[in-house]
């Protein structure tokens, strides 16, 4: 997915917490104003260059400022403070570089275990070439859409391990490609992670990635693993987390254009920051994000890379 869908509004952190869902019954929630630079290179990009002239070429690039607001309003409720009802986007997501809009219900047995089930209604949602690999002509647009649905479980049995998966849809609604090429799919992934305290202030969450899209074509479909490392730090009014990940895709078929089968390493880099109590308002802080993501493939066409750097406020209520 680009980074520039997935990280538009990066830029919220926290330490995530291991007490009660909410201090208190009823709404919460948090808003933050933000504005930044994105530059992004791909040719799958409908914001580059509509046109090509080689099959063998690289991406253009499109930049520029945006401004943009994110956060998340949720409900508690119960006497044990234990279940929830939200819509947003969660901070320990955002804070490692996936922001997806999410709406769910979460629960929290006393062994502090937590189950987190949500849809995403707009994660596979975005525009993209009918066909990308047009030479010489201007190429159209079409929509992509689709459903994705997430199962999370938390502190699995009051331990510090955590499984994270969803199952998502993708469906092209014009896809002008040969069949080996064709888009639509079905994708299931697979996280799991495990919380490493360094201290009473820092700690580290090592996981292991796993991704598997079914799509129509068979040299559309791929089997992906991958690896994430972040840092968190808190450090008095200072909140620190740095993240950096890596993943190896692996396509099950002979490209039908290119004569041989698309292998693609990415590398990921994130950091975010926040200062809270900012100017010692109370429920303010000062947020702000950077992010890097390179993919290199075997096929020169393929190559992408991508970044994002943003400064904002945020409130809570």
């Amino acid at each position: 997915m680009n980074l520039r869908y997935l990280l538009l509004a990066t830029c919220v952190i926290s330490m995530p917490t291991l007490a009660k869902l909410a201090d208190k019954e009823g709404i919460s929630g948090e808003i933050a104003l933000t504005t930044g630079f994105v530059s992004s290179t791909s040719n799958f990009n409908t914001e580059g260059d509509d046109t090509i002239s080689s099959r063998d070429q690289k991406g253009s690039s499109d930049n520029g400022f945006m401004a943009f607001p994110l956060g998340n309003i949720a409900y508690t409720f119960s006497q044990e403070l234990n279940q929830q009802v939200y819509a947003g986007t969660t901070r320990q997501d955002v804070a490692t570089g996936t922001v997806v809009l999410e709406v769910g219900y979460k629960y929290q047995f006393e062994s502090r275990m937590a189950i987190d089930v949500s849809i995403l209604p707009t994660i596979m949602s975005s525009k993209t070439w009918s066909d990308p690999y047009l030479v010489g002509s201007a190429r159209t647009e079409t929509d992509a859409s689709g459903n994705a649905f997430r199962f999370k479980v938390d502190n699995i049995a009051g331990s510090n391990f955590t499984i994270d998966s969803a199952y998502a849809t993708k469906d092209i609604e014009n896809d002008d490609v040969e069949d080996a090429l064709k888009r639509d799919a079905e994708t299931l992934y697979l996280k799991g992670q495990y919380r490493l305290p360094l201290s009473r202030t820092s700690f580290v969450l090592p996981s292991v990635i796993y991704q598997s899209s079914s799509a129509d074509g068979k040299a559309s479909s791929y089997d992906q693993y991958g690896a994430e490392l972040s840092f968190f730090k808190l450090m008095q009014r200072h909140q620190l987390v740095l993240t950096a990940g890596y993943n190896q895709r692996t396509f099950g078929a002979e490209s039908p254009i290119y004569g041989e089968t698309r292998k693609d390493n990415k590398l990921s880099f994130f950091a975010a920051y926040e200062y809270t109590k900012f100017m010692d308002w109370q429920d303010w802080s000062f947020i702000s994000f950077a992010g890097y993501s390179s993919t290199d493939s075997n096929i020169t066409f393929y190559d992408e890379s991508e970044y994002i750097v943003t400064v904002g406020m945020n409130y809570k209520f």
